[in-house]
Parts: C-alpha cells; sequence; structure tokens
C-alpha cells in the first residue's frame, strides 16, 4: 500500500471516499467564508484570492458535476462510443467553459432572489446562498456519481497531469523544449506576481473629500431635498451637514457655515456682508463619514440671502470665502423679521 493511501486511512470514510474535485470545491467553499468574515483574515489579499475563483467558478463547476457525473468515453478505448452505450459525458474543456458560463449566471440570480427578501444583497446572505447552493449541488454530485460504476465515474485525472508535467520540465525532448519550458515557468511566476501585487497593492484612486447638505423626511429618513428656504430672523431651524472623506488618510477638517447677503454684477457674485453662524473641527478617518445637526439662527433679513458652508482641511484663513475654500456648499433662503 502507498504512503498516500496510508494517510487517508486517518480520514472518516465519508470523507475518504470522496471524489478529489468536490472535496476541493467544498474545501474552497469553508475557505472563502473563513477569509470574507473572521476578523483579521477579511482585511487581507487573502479575501480576493479566494473570493475571485469562488464567484466565478465554483458554483458552475458544482452544477456541470450534478448533471454530468459519467466520464466522456473516447473511441481510443476500446468500449466504444458515448452514443453506442448511451452515456452523455462532457470532455474537461467542455465542463470548464460550462463552469465559468453557469457561474456568471448563478450568482446574479440568487442576488436577484436576495433582492426580494428581507436580507437584501449584502455580504452574508450572498455568502451564506451563494455557499448553501453550492454545497448541495456538491452532495447531488457525489450522490450521482456513486450510483455509477467506478469506470464509467468523471475523474479529474490529477496523477496523468502531474507526471506529464513533470516528464516536461525535468525530462524535455530537446534543448528547445527546455527553453521554452524555462519561459513558460518565468511568465507564469511573472503573472502570478504581477496578480498578487494588484490584490495586495491596490491603486488608491484619486483622493477626494465630499461636502453636502441633508433633511429629514416625515418619516425620518435623511433625503437630499426639501430644504428649508423661508426662515425668520431669530428663530432657529436645523439640517444636516455631512463630510465624506475619500482621501486616503485621516484629515482634520474645519468646516464653516455663513450667512450671506450677495450682489450679482456683470454675471459676478459680490457678498455684501457675512455672518458667521457655526464652525465645527472634526477628524474624519479615512473612507468613513462625518454628520452633524446645524442648527441655523439667521442673524440678517432679506431675500436671496446665501447661506454658505465652506470647508477646509486643517484650518479655516482669517476671512473664510468661497475661493479660499476646499469645498462649497450653499442654499439661497429668504428670512423675514417678527412681526
Amino acid at each position: 500500500m502507498s504512503r498516500d493511501s496510508d494517510w487517508r486511512l486517518l480520514l472518516p470514510a465519508s470523507v475518504r471516499t470522496l471524489p478529489a474535485d468536490l472535496a476541493a470545491v467544498v474545501v474552497l467553499a469553508v475557505a472563502t467564508t473563513v477569509a470574507a468574515t473572521v476578523p483579521g483574515v477579511r482585511e487581507t489579499p487573502l479575501r480576493v484570492l479566494l473570493g475571485l475563483p469562488y464567484v466565478l467558478f465554483i458554483p458552475g463547476y458544482a452544477l456541470v458535476a450534478a448533471l454530468f457525473p459519467e466520464a466522456r468515453e473516447s473511441p481510443e478505448d476500446g468500449t466504444g462510443s458515448d452514443e453506442a452505450d448511451g452515456r452523455e459525458g462532457i470532455d474537461g474543456i467542455e465542463r470548464v467553459a460550462l463552469s465559468f458560463g453557469l457561474s456568471i449566471a448563478i450568482v446574479p440570480l440568487i442576488g436577484l432572489v436576495l433582492n426580494f427578501t428581507p436580507w437584501g444583497i449584502r455580504l452574508v446572505p450572498i455568502l451564506v446562498s451563494v455557499t448553501g447552493v453550492t454545497v448541495v449541488l456538491t452532495a447531488i454530485a457525489v450522490r450521482r456519481r456513486a450510483q455509477l460504476a467506478e469506470s464509467e465515474r468523471f475523474h479529474v485525472p490529477y496523477e496523468a497531469w502531474l507526471t506529464g508535467v513533470r516528464q516536461e520540465l525535468f525530462h524535455p525532448d530537446s534543448r528547445a523544449d527546455a527553453g521554452l519550458n524555462v519561459i513558460l515557468v518565468v511568465s507564469i511566476l511573472l503573472a502570478v506576481g504581477s496578480v498578487g501585487y494588484a490584490v495586495a497593492v491596490p491603486a488608491q484612486g484619486e483622493a477626494f473629500t465630499e461636502l453636502y447638505l441633508l433633511t429629514e423626511d416625515e418619516s425620518g429618513e435623511l433625503v437630499a431635498d426639501d430644504y428649508p428656504t423661508e426662515f425668520t430672523q431669530g428663530e432657529t431651524r436645523s439640517m444636516i451637514v455631512g463630510i465624506g472623506n475619500h482621501e486616503h488618510e485621516t484629515v482634520q477638517y474645519t468646516l464653516v457655515s455663513q450667512l450671506q447677503r450677495v450682489e450679482v454684477q456683470n454675471n459676478t457674485t459680490i457678498v455684501r456682508e457675512r455672518d458667521e453662524l457655526n464652525r465645527y473641527s472634526p477628524t474624519v478617518a479615512a473612507n468613513t463619514t462625518w454628520q452633524t445637526r446645524d442648527s441655523v439662527t439667521p442673524t440678517m433679513s432679506g431675500e436671496r440671502l446665501r447661506l454658505t458652508y465652506l470647508l477646509y482641511k486643517d484650518s479655516a484663513p482669517p476671512t473664510p470665502t468661497a475661493d479660499n475654500s476646499y469645498r462649497e456648499v450653499h442654499l439661497w433662503i429668504n428670512v423675514t423679521t417678527e412681526q
């Protein structure tokens, strides 16, 4: 008995008889679940390295394995063609192509179904659903293969592949083959290294900051609509002002709100009077959002006054203006005097 057979005897019978390719499907499902949910692991590139093949290939492979448990017989094996004995197996290339195609169909379909459930399209529901479908299909594939004779079952020819690769790499037929083998190995290593680097060190993209205003609707939801425009001098009304930090680093901001009386001359807006209403100095971590309820109490009256929010990195200058701000948003409001 070989050493490979010896260590397999240590496993339970149900695991020992599980086809190697279907066992790999289950192992990858478990590994992906761990990589996507366990703190400390889900922040690493391992999540992407396992997640991509899991989503793009594994569900389809499990379905193909369930639909086609039999091996495809070749005419050279001396037992006749597929049509002769009624077997409908598919070859390896067809199996791989179908696995990719069906995975691309299965995963969006699962997402569509989840969209109409209370759980929605989120990481955990998608992960549980895809894993559940994959495990069920794998169990069906195991059962269907077990119902076939040993010689009729599909199996991945790992040993034949390894023998062929070993023969080609270490015992080439000519120097030209040896040189091509070296080029192939170097190309594979460069490709794997490039993908690994791209995953481990992703491009940061554009750095920017969002500054926005929100209000509450009748149900208490925050919406970017129905802003207050009619004020009474001395009366306080409020709205939500938010900062979204996409600068890829923690930033200390200064936010200044002003009520301005402006005049437009020759398509140029001139500020005739400005009163500072509030000032905030939040520290916002990278890829997070800061919000606060800003209380607006107009200090001047008139029509077409400009309620302006000016955002700065670090501190604000002595005279904050729209021209020297990093970000600016404003509302046009009317303020009447108390009767």
